[in-house]
């Protein structure tokens, strides 16, 4: 059992975060407590939970869906979609209900702030191992993966998922999120882009022509799949970030082929192995940026040992379909929160707020407001912002503001970029940064080629640093005198 002190981690800070679940069937019980859960049943995976995204995952305060009975799979196999919209995002990350997402991303910030991972704990058993598939009895089509899009190559197990990856060096343990695609009854696709930690340890297995152990935990809580998707330095493992965020190790049972850790309480676990030169055809996938992505013509596949699952096990889906929806909405919280510490430490002072936006995927559009101290603040800004750890991956506009702007409020950012942004003088470029082949922007022949560069725009939407101070007033009320008018007429809007 691996050794675990509690005085590993930070002490409680004065966040407010209290968690009321430990695993998925917890925090369900919690939603529909709520009355925030409703059950579609008999649905089917071809068109139905489709169709049931797209009317329902768009907008905030829709209520979380799970689909049960689903035809052509076992009785009591499930799949959850649209959790993270309205209060299920406080519920989840463990703060008040009246928070709105700017203080849910400040709550985050201050949780996380200085925290220190807590090794997770090996444990001999747990719920996972309720059922196991091995051998003749491997069927991956018996779970409900949907086609969520028309034009998808194929059923998506893995959505809200994380694959765990060891080091073949240092055998440090990763958690990263990455499309899972089912192939057949024993086998799954797995996409990764170039330069994530996954695609890293994959790289180095394959440079030393040995297969690469995975464990892929497609049943998971909301929490662990959100942090196993927010940047980490290399060498820290995820599992040990979720028990930081728990304040108690994360209790975990290894694989029986593989070796690797993996939540006692997951849902459902697909445990395998990726052999060098074993490649098919994978996607086209409907992915995150809103468009149906190209089809990768030959990405590695995982020839499953076993399935691991709970009794009457639960798909955790994170549907991808035009912009904004759930992943988004999770990703610009704890992205926000850690681009804008990526900020500080990079020496950028007087940052009031950052917010990376979800009509670009918290990644194409980021929102940086700051208190001007010096000429070229908001260029300095700007720049680390876009090339920062959080920030560099598949970016593309950076837009800065002064304190007095809202950054999550997408009218008020767009009309300071249009009334304090010289277009000739105040737009810097950055070229030939990291992207994906998931870019829309790139051309067929560039992805062909590995090409997957793209621009960045840095815009200055702050008023002239060396006239600032005679720059006209806003017509706007100060915002104690907007308090004052809301609680007197806010009842108007009723």
């Amino acid at each position: 059992m691996t050794e675990t002190t509690n005085d590993t981690a930070e002490p409680a800070t004065n966040s407010g975060c209290v968690l009321e679940y430990d695993d998925l069937r917890d925090w369900l019980a919690a939603v529909e407590a709520k009355g925030d859960l409703k059950t579609v049943t008999g649905a089917n995976w071809h068109t139905d939970i489709g169709q049931v995204v797209e009317v329902m995952c768009h907008d905030e305060g829709t209520p979380s869906v799970l689909f049960d009975e689903v035809e052509g799979c076992p009785q009591g196999f499930r799949i959850l979609i649209n959790w993270f919209t309205g209060t299920r995002k406080n519920l989840t990350l463990g703060f008040p209900e009246n928070f709105n997402k700017l203080e849910l991303s400040r709550g985050y910030s201050t949780h996380t702030k200085n925290m220190k991972p807590v090794p997770h704990e090996i444990v001999d058993d747990g719920p996972v191992f309720e059922n196991v598939q091995e051998g003749d009895d491997i069927d991956v089509t018996r779970f409900p993966a949907p086609l969520w899009n028309p034009d998808d190559g194929g059923r998506y197990i893995g959505t809200g998922c994380f694959n765990i990856t060891r080091d073949p060096d240092t055998g440090w343990i990763n958690c990263g999120t990455y499309r899972v695609m089912i192939h057949d009854e024993k086998r799954v696709g797995l996409y990764i882009s170039p330069g994530k930690h996954g695609r890293i340890h994959r790289d180095k297995y394959m440079a030393k022509d040995e297969p690469m152990p995975v464990c892929i935990v497609v049943g998971t809580d909301p929490l662990s799949f959100l942090t196993s998707s927010t940047e980490v330095p290399e060498g820290m493992s995820e599992l040990d970030m979720m028990g930081a965020y728990r304040g108690k190790p994360i209790r975990c049972v290894t694989g029986k082929h593989t070796g690797l850790p993996f939540p006692a309480n997951s849902e459902v676990v697909i445990e395998g192995f990726i052999h060098p030169g074993n490649t098919e055809r994978e996607g086209p996938f409907g992915e995150w940026l809103g468009y149906q992505g190209g089809a990768m013509e030959a990405e590695p596949w995982v020839d499953i040992a076993a399935i691991y699952h709970r009794n009457d096990p639960i798909l955790l889906g994170a549907a991808h379909i035009r912009l904004p929806y759930e992943y988004a909405r999770y990703r610009a919280i704890s992205r926000s929160a850690v681009l804008k510490e990526n900020m500080a430490k990079a020496g950028v002072p007087d940052v009031t707020e950052v917010w990376a936006h979800e009509v670009g995927g918290s990644r194409l559009f980021l929102a940086v407001a700051i208190k001007q101290r010096y000429p070229g603040h908001a260029v300095q800004a700007g720049h680390i912002a876009a090339m920062c750890h959080a920030g560099a991956y598949l970016g593309r506009f950076v837009i800065v503001v002064d304190e007095d702007v809202d950054v999550t409020n997408l009218e008020e950012v767009i009309w300071a970029a249009c009334t304090r942004c010289d277009p000739a003088s105040n737009i810097n470029f950055i070229e030939n940064a990291w992207s994906s082949a998931l870019d829309p922007m790139i051309s067929p022949d560039d992805r062909k080629a590995g090409k997957l560069y793209n621009s960045r725009a840095i815009i200055d939407a702050c008023r002239p640093f060396h006239w600032k101070d005679d720059f006209q007033k806003v017509n706007a009320p100060s915002p104690e005198a907007r308090r004052e008018a809301w609680d007197r007429w806010s009842h108007l809007r009723e």
